[in-house]
């Protein structure tokens, strides 16, 4: 079993490899380390972050030069979300600041979108252009009319303005292309749902099974340090994926399953633990609803049934539920982050939910624990007006389970012919790269098309920028105050952001873009201080804080109001469901008319010649949303094709060779993408980091480089429940010569 330092060493050579000198390098590497940090011989000013790069959002300080220049970035020793580390990602996070590919000034378009012309504005104009159209389309279709898309810690800011301006179709594309599966199935069961960061209780647990969650690439750091914790202590680590992945590595137990059979495996596990009575009786009679009609649901899914439907052997999947037995209730089946992928992800995380019931591991030690949070108080403005129209009311009767606003929800409902009930006619885009983040990319450019406004608030000119009618330079993380962060995690805590600098060029920070819009369109009293450093001391003094002591200590610990992490021994909990019990059964479902208990249905297979197309993440970057970072490319500037060597045999194939993948609807990609031989990798689907592909020409380090997952994704089976996007139903085949592609490159 690989000890802990073996696990993290990646973080090391990250930080270290992020080198913008000779000095630059020992510095970081030294600091990325606690081990390992040395006394420095300059006297360097430091200012509290936390990370901008995922969502994890590790707290963190800025080192800056003697010249005032940022130099490195440092995790805070007291932040229970990187415990004093950082990964490489954040480390890398400098290169955010001085990419010179950056937006620098507002922008308004002078020719058809997508051509890319425009012209620089000053941001009072821009300002007057975004209002003047946001009223013309309150006034002839209605508030609600126009959606704000959005991710990241400014998305508070765009969400006051929105709601103040009468719209709550507010969508957070993590939701329906992310996360929203795995939220849903757990608040269905439990009433509550994993939180981000997760409420997983890794560094306790005895036995942890992922099943497509990728800990060791996401990088999501606290995971990945309570991972290499319970490594060290002797967990059990069961991987369940078609892919060698890093955590398959660290594992006990890999099981290659087929793709897109999932569901198969983990009724099998259920019924394991039912008929064998693995299953925690006490804990399922105390707390659980619908038993009984589980196990009845269950009885024929036999290990030797889902062998034939996950080619996983009736031995392995024994082991495997009986280890999980024998670790409860201190284990975690991992409810996974990016789990949107064949359409019926709600009941697959569902039946992930309801295993982890079985195991007797939600409110447990080693399992799930209690979350905390810091309450912020929000300083007293005016009332919202209600919204005459909601997201639900586009198209009646769709996606009842769902939780969150649904973002090709609101796509579809831009395009006309789609006969929603009313038109989305302007989109505000902030912070996410809709084109490269949500499949069906022809689908979000006919919706484009048809839009009176589109406004695009990002830090890089990503593909979204260049069909914009108006972009709006953000400043980085770096450069800015942000909303407190109070995520929830074992204790309640606050983290703080400031600016490390005076922000570059003509850019901006989130909150006074924000205030400023509001100004134009008379909402001025929704913002109420001018700036966010007066709102944010407001805020702290209101718990006995303020903001100079949090410019000191970054981060702010506070106790739990009660010893609760876990449900005390025999304790009558009452769960937020309509029962107050865990639903194995779910009633709400079946009166949905949805499958009140999960069930396999088997999938579309690849077409003779083609090979299910399954992709992921790797360490040193977080999506599209790093790939032009000047430090992190020198990580890594481009993705590679995982096959079978059984497959490149078939075809032809060597390692480091340059093809394109067509897709299943004879879309072949825009740039070619090398070939991995690797075992790592089922003969019947093949492999790629998502991300790269980049066709905007103003990231000059990543245009081009390797090839975009999301343009082959034009088949999108959408869940029923609460409408995600499942990715992996498209299948590609290998181009070897691309003549037509050659000549136009």
């Amino acid at each position: 079993m690989t000890n802990r330092r073996d696990f993290i060493r990646i973080s090391a050579y990250g930080a270290g490899a992020l080198a913008m000198s000779g000095g630059f390098f020992q510095a970081v590497k030294a600091f990325s380390s606690p081990e390992k940090a040395v006394a420095l011989s300059v006297d360097l000013t430091r200012t509290a972050t936390y990370c901008e790069v995922c969502f994890w959002k590790c707290a963190g300080w800025v080192y800056k030069n003697e010249e005032g220049k940022i130099w490195k970035i440092v995790g805070n020793d007291e932040d229970q979300h990187c415990n004093g580390r950082f990964c490489p990602r954040g480390t890398g996070g400098i290169g955010n600041y001085y990419d010179e590919d950056r937006l620098k000034t507002p922008l308004i378009r002078v020719e058809d979108r997508g051509k890319q012309v425009f012209r620089e504005a000053s941001w009072d104009e821009a300002f007057n252009y975004i209002a003047s159209r946001m009223n013309t389309i309150k006034e002839k279709y209605g508030a609600e009319s126009i959606a704000l898309f959005t991710h990241g810690s400014g998305s508070s800011y765009y969400t006051t303005l929105m709601k103040a301006f009468g719209s709550g179709n507010i969508a957070e594309p993590s939701y329906a292309q992310c996360r929203g599966p795995r939220d849903d199935a757990f608040l269905w069961t439990f009433g509550e749902e994993v939180y981000s960061p997760e409420i997983t209780d890794i560094r306790d647990t005895r036995c942890l099974v992922l099943i497509g969650s990728h800990i060791g690439e996401n990088m999501h750091n606290g995971q990945i340090q309570e991972m290499s914790d319970a490594i060290d202590k002797g967990a059990t680590i069961i991987t369940v994926d078609p892919r060698y992945s890093t955590a398959a590595g660290k594992s006990k137990y890999w099981l290659p399953i087929k793709p897109s059979t999932d569901i198969a495996l983990l009724l099998s596990w259920i019924h394991e633990l039912i008929y064998n009575e693995y299953y925690d009786i006490k804990y399922v009679e105390k707390y659980c609803l619908g038993f009984e009609k589980l196990k009845e649901h269950v009885k024929d899914y036999t290990p030797e049934w889902a062998y034939g439907i996950t080619t996983l052997a009736p031995d392995l999947i024994r082991k495997t539920a009986r280890e999980m037995a024998d670790a409860a209730p201190a284990v975690i089946v991992h409810p996974g982050r990016h789990v949107t992928w064949y359409g019926d992800d709600t009941q697959r995380t569902r039946a992930i939910a309801i295993l982890n019931a079985l195991l007797g591991s939600w409110g447990r030690r080693g399992g799930f624990y209690r979350p905390a949070k810091a309450t912020v108080p929000g300083y007293p403005a005016p009332e919202f007006t209600e919204p005459a129209r909601l997201w639900g009311d586009l198209f009646p009767g769709l996606y009842g389970v769902a939780t969150g606003v649904v973002s090709n929800a609101l796509i579809d409902a831009s395009i006309p012919e789609n006969n929603p009930a009313y038109p989305v006619k302007g989109w505000i885009v902030n912070g996410t790269n809709l084109i490269n983040s949500i499949p069906n990319q022809p689908n979000t450019l006919k919706a484009i098309q048809n839009l009176d406004l589109l406004v695009a608030i990002d830090t890089m000119p990503v593909e979204i920028t260049g069909w914009a009618d108006v972009v709006l330079p953000e400043c980085t993380y770096l450069e800015r105050y942000d909303a407190l962060r109070a995520s929830p995690h074992r204790k309640p805590a606050l983290a703080l952001r400031m600016p490390a600098t005076e922000p570059l060029y003509n850019s901006k920070p989130g909150y006074w873009i924000a205030r400023e819009l509001a100004g134009k369109l008379g909402l001025d009293s929704y913002f109420p201080f001018t700036k966010q450093e007066e709102l944010l001391d407001w805020q702290l003094k209101q718990i006995g804080s303020s903001l100079d002591e949090m410019k000191k200590t970054g981060v702010k610990t506070f106790e739990r109001e009660a010893d609760d992490l876990y449900f005390a021994p025999e304790e009558n909990v009452v769960f937020p469901t309509d029962s107050g019990k865990i639903e194995l059964y779910s009633a709400a479902f079946e009166g949905l008319g949805f499958d009140p208990l999960p069930r396999y249905v088997p999938h579309e297979e690849p077409p003779e010649g083609f090979y299910r197309l399954i992709y992921g993440r790797a360490p040193m970057h977080t999506f599209g949303r790093t790939a032009n970072n000047p430090n992190l490319t020198d990580l890594m500037d481009e993705n590679t094709v995982w096959i079978n060597p059984k497959v490149a045999k078939i075809w032809g194939l060597v390692n480091d060779q340059y093809i394109w993948l067509q897709n299943q609807d004879g879309v072949i990609s825009e740039f070619p993408i090398r070939v991995r031989i690797t075992e790592r990798i089922r003969w019947d689907a093949v492999y790629m980091v998502h991300g790269f592909g980049h066709a905007q020409k103003q990231m000059q380090r990543c245009y081009g480089r390797g090839a975009s997952d999301t343009q082959l994704m034009t088949k999108v089976l959408v869940d029923p429940l609460m409408g995600g996007t499942g990715m992996r139903g498209n299948f590609v085949t290998f181009v070897i010569e691309n003549t037509e592609k050659e000549a136009s490159s």
